[in-house]
């Protein structure tokens, strides 16, 4: 379509909207619209599915078409079965989704290879070799059969169809084949056309001459122009991580989209790390993130010349969200600039009508159509048929971005929140899926994680549970600690003059499936590192007393690299302070920069209501664990977006549980005086009874 119709199909596919308004019904089940917009007669069209349509329609079946090569490619089918189309007077239009026709490349191979004298000057030094077809070929390919490798070699790429007259077809190319870090790249890509004869000049200003291929081919053009893979930029954030890991969290443009792979951009320089891709999945009643994809990044430079292989192979997301987890190694954070998402191949959209058409989809529960259209499939050439495009996408209800939602339960049996020694308010919003995070004091103050929280429960307004879903992420819960040298140490560690004491503060009581970080500047040291709690005296010690909880080695042999961190993995324990004992030995005190605690992390998936006002209720320890139907309904759940939330901090509900106004010392006390007195009582009692 010319810039000159633009404004003709503006105003049609706006007359259009309105004339659908007034003579279709009503919104109906559908929740997205969008004017098609065709150029010239009426007739056969076709249209590609963009990303709005496939993140908003049925979704689709992935299949690969080499199961044990993902780069063989996938192809999409049985999708948009809620897709419907009506022209202006509001009457269904047919239509077939039609995929693309099967394009196997065919390759003709060189007839003859020729070597080109080399040329050395003080600025450049070059080589190559040209290859004859034997006769021109409409081609858009060159490719490099066996030629020994290693290599990695830039060229220039030219084509002739009399070897008189040379056309440029890539002026700075890339081919390298590298075994150890298996990567390879032996074709270059141009513009169609007819050539009979190819020149490849090497240059070799940088790197060592090589000698020509064994066999070289170019890939005729087929009558069939094989559409290009549809992707779509994903939103990335950094996340916390342990060290050693980089992880990130992905965000998809929808739920259950037919996605095959991730395309990484990181910044310039060596890369060879290993990276792992997990999403949500159920098991049992409970979400737990299952890896659904793993791949090693790699890149290698040499000097201006780059060979990398920066692509991820996943299966077909269910959840719209994503994490991304990379083994640093010894290496610092990656550096993540940008990741696209790589469908697999779709159909196209087939109808005939006239140039205005109207799509509505977004209902889950409509049956594929059955059209008499479907009698014309084999005669159909999809690539032959005239392009439309598509509108702007329109939302025609307000209703929740999932219509599954609405039929999920949303209130349980009615609790009495005075049970509960803490109750936090969860912020109010927009009705719709929301994740509930748990914070470290929830960790704490709950039956916890071996419990699967069974006391935990989402409290409405009016004194009923919310059913909730527990998911468990893939990355930790990272909380900052601060870190206070002791001088002098507690009496009850009983440290040597070599020993440092750090005093960690916890502002909870328990700690539950605790890691700790710990850093520092410095770059050569060996220490041994302990961390210990503080106890009181019991039946077994009359003293105070430490009970140590980790011990290892913390070791940096290297002046050129920053220390790694260290990190120690804590057993449950009741515990308000930790103490952090390094031994210096003879050396001076080891700097530690910063402590991290790291937790698992868990999230509660509720189903908010309009005008709802919801409260986070736990500390109940003889509560038994909820058993919600919301758990037979969680495979819908999970391909839901859901808005993360996190609570109001946390306070003690003194009229529910009242605290304890004194300690088990004072106690203890009152009870051994009460039985004293008792003793003499009852002694007295028998004496004035003899008597």
């Amino acid at each position: 379509m010319t810039f000159r119709h633009a404004p003709l199909a503006a105003a049609a596919a706006g007359l259009l909207g309105v004339t659908l308004a007034a003579q279709s019904p009503g919104p109906g089940p559908f929740r997205f619209e969008r004017p098609i917009v065709s150029s010239g007669d009426a007739g056969p069209r076709r249209l590609l599915i963009d990303v709005p349509m496939v993140a908003g329609g049925r979704p689709f079946n992935v299949h690969l078409r080499a199961p044990d090569d993902p780069d063989a490619g996938a192809v999409a089918t049985d999708g948009l079965a809620d897709l419907r189309l009506f022209d202006a007077a509001g009457a269904e239009v047919p239509y077939l989704l039609v995929a693309s026709p099967d394009a196997a490349p065919i390759w003709r191979d060189a007839a003859a290879m020729l070597p080109i004298a080399p040329v050395e000057t003080e600025r450049q030094r070059t080589s190559g070799f040209e290859a004859d077809l034997g006769e021109s070929v409409l081609v858009d390919r060159f490719r490099l059969d066996r030629l020994p490798p290693p290599f990695l070699k830039r060229l220039r790429l030219e084509g002739s169809g009399d070897r008189a007259h040379w056309t440029l077809l890539v002026e700075d190319g890339t081919v390298f084949d590298l075994p150890e870090p298996r990567l390879r790249q032996v074709e270059l890509g141009f513009v169609a056309g007819s050539y009979r004869y190819f020149r490849v000049t090497w240059d070799d200003t940088r790197s060592g001459r090589i000698g020509p291929p064994r066999s070289s081919s170019a890939r005729i053009v087929s009558q069939i122009a094989p559409a290009a893979p549809l992707t779509t930029a994903v939103a990335v954030e950094r996340r916390p991580s342990e060290p050693g890991r980089s992880r990130f969290h992905l965000r998809l443009p929808g739920a259950r989209l037919p996605i095959v792979a991730l395309d990484l951009d990181v910044a310039p320089g060596h890369v060879m790390r290993d990276a792992e891709v997990y999403e949500a999945r159920l098991t049992g009643a409970e979400a737990v993130p299952a890896m659904i994809g793993r791949g090693t990044l790699k890149r290698v430079e040499r000097e201006s010349l780059t060979a990398e292989a920066l692509r991820i192979h996943i299966q077909p997301p269910v959840e719209p969200e994503l994490d991304l987890v990379v083994d640093d190694g010894n290496n610092p954070p990656l550096d993540l600039r940008r990741v696209t998402a790589r469908f697999a191949e779709l159909p196209s959209i087939y109808f005939e009508s006239h140039t205005a058409v109207l799509a509505r989809y977004g209902n889950p529960t409509l049956p594929p159509p059955r059209y008499d259209l479907e009698a014309v499939r084999r005669t159909v050439r999809i690539e032959q048929v005239a392009e439309a495009r598509w509108g702007e996408p329109r939302t025609r209800t307000d209703a929740d971005n999932s219509i599954a939602a609405e039929s999920l339960p949303t209130v349980g049996a009615v609790i009495d929140a005075a049970r509960f020694k803490f109750i936090r308010d969860i912020p109010p919003g927009d009705p719709g899926m929301i994740a509930l995070r748990l914070d470290e004091a929830a960790l704490a103050h709950s039956r916890g994680i071996g419990s699967r929280f069974g006391d935990v429960r989402v409290i409405g307004a009016d004194g009923r549970q919310v059913p909730y879903l527990i998911e468990r992420s893939s990355e930790p819960l990272s909380v900052d600690v601060a870190l206070e040298r002791l001088d002098p140490a507690p009496p009850a560690l009983r440290t040597r003059p070599s020993e440092t004491v750090y005093a960690i503060t916890w502002p909870h009581e328990r700690l539950s499936s605790a890691r700790l970080v710990l850093t520092t500047s410095t770059r050569v040291f060996r220490r041994r590192v302990s961390i210990a709690a503080e106890r009181q005296p019991n039946r077994q010690r009359r003293d105070p007393w430490t009970e140590t909880l980790a011990s290892a080695e913390w070791l940096n042999a290297t002046q050129e690299n920053a220390a790694p961190a260290l990190t120690l993995p804590l057993p449950d324990t009741e515990a308000g302070r930790l103490l952090v004992v390094v031994d210096e030995g003879d050396n001076s005190a080891l700097p530690i920069a910063s402590g991290r605690l790291l937790f698992p992390q868990y999230r509660l998936r509720l189903f908010r209501g309009p005008q709802t006002t919801l409260r986070l209720a736990y500390g109940e320890p003889g509560l038994a664990a909820p058993n919600y139907d919301l758990a037979l309904l969680a495979p819908r759940l999970l391909g839901v977006s859901a808005t993360e939330v996190a609570a109001a901090a946390e306070r003690a509900d003194s009229a529910a549980a009242p605290a304890s106004l004194l300690s088990p010392q004072v106690f203890w006390a009152i009870v051994a005086a009460a039985v004293v007195i008792l003793v003499f009582l009852i002694a007295r009692l028998v004496r004035s009874t003899s008597v």
